[in-house]
């Protein structure tokens, strides 16, 4: 399938898939629907509920790994330690991941970005004192984590190209990996969506979405 880069919103870069007219992050800003879905309302919610100095955390659709990089600056800030599991059947290359921005667009050290994506698939590796990176390469429904983790960051592609990723049938795999009062947070809002949500348990709010997106989905394992 045809990948090329893309300018979002914000300036930061995103991979565009032609074929599907889809891409890895929001054509409105890439970093700025990452650290709204993903860090405001889902770490900083989770944390503010659940104070706890350490905390796990999967994400299904690991893919450029910005919102990885976004957790791993934000240890800095909190300082929780962070065990952090990313999920993705089909990692970007090497050429992608030195086609991406992020580096540039937060000031940092592209250095930081390029160490996680080098991190070694199955095995858990020590980033800093505060953060540690496991990658899984697995397809979604092949997850056997239970009551592992308390927060999820769900970014698969889209219900419209990508279906059977947004089904019962996954929220059931979700569910059965969180520890009760886990959070799992998307950036999708479909009643689709939020119906399978709740099918399997969870209790599912609608929220202010990020840049050119009206809302969003976050569950709560009650």
């Amino acid at each position: 399938m045809k990948r090329e880069f893309l300018k979002t919103g914000d300036g930061s870069t995103t991979i565009h898939l032609p074929d599907w007219d889809e891409q890895y992050h929001s054509k409105h800003g890439a970093i700025a629907e990452a650290n709204h879905v993903f860090i405001a309302t889902g770490l900083y919610h989770f944390l503010k509920l659940n104070p706890c100095a350490e905390i796990s955390i999967l994400e299904i659709g690991f893919g450029t790994g910005l919102n990885a990089l976004l957790t791993l600056l934000e240890t800095e800030i909190l300082k929780v330690k962070i065990n952090y599991t990313g999920v993705e059947a089909y990692p970007i290359s090497s050429d992608e991941v030195k086609g991406l921005n992020y580096a540039e667009q937060l000031e940092i050290s592209d250095t930081i970005f390029q160490q996680l994506h080098d991190v070694s698939w199955e095995e858990s590796v020590v980033i800093n004192s505060n953060f540690s990176l496991k990658k899984n390469q697995v397809f979604f429904d092949k997850i056997s984590e239970k009551n592992s983790c308390q927060l999820i960051y769900f970014d698969a592609f889209g219900a419209r190209v990508q279906p059977e990723l947004w089904t019962e049938e996954i929220f059931q795999i979700m569910f059965e990996a969180l520890k009760p009062k886990g959070v799992l947070v998307t950036y999708a809002a479909k009643g689709s969506v939020r119906r399978a949500m709740q099918a399997v348990g969870f209790v599912v709010e609608r929220l202010p979405g990020p840049p050119g997106k009206r809302e969003m989905l976050r569950a709560t394992k009650s």
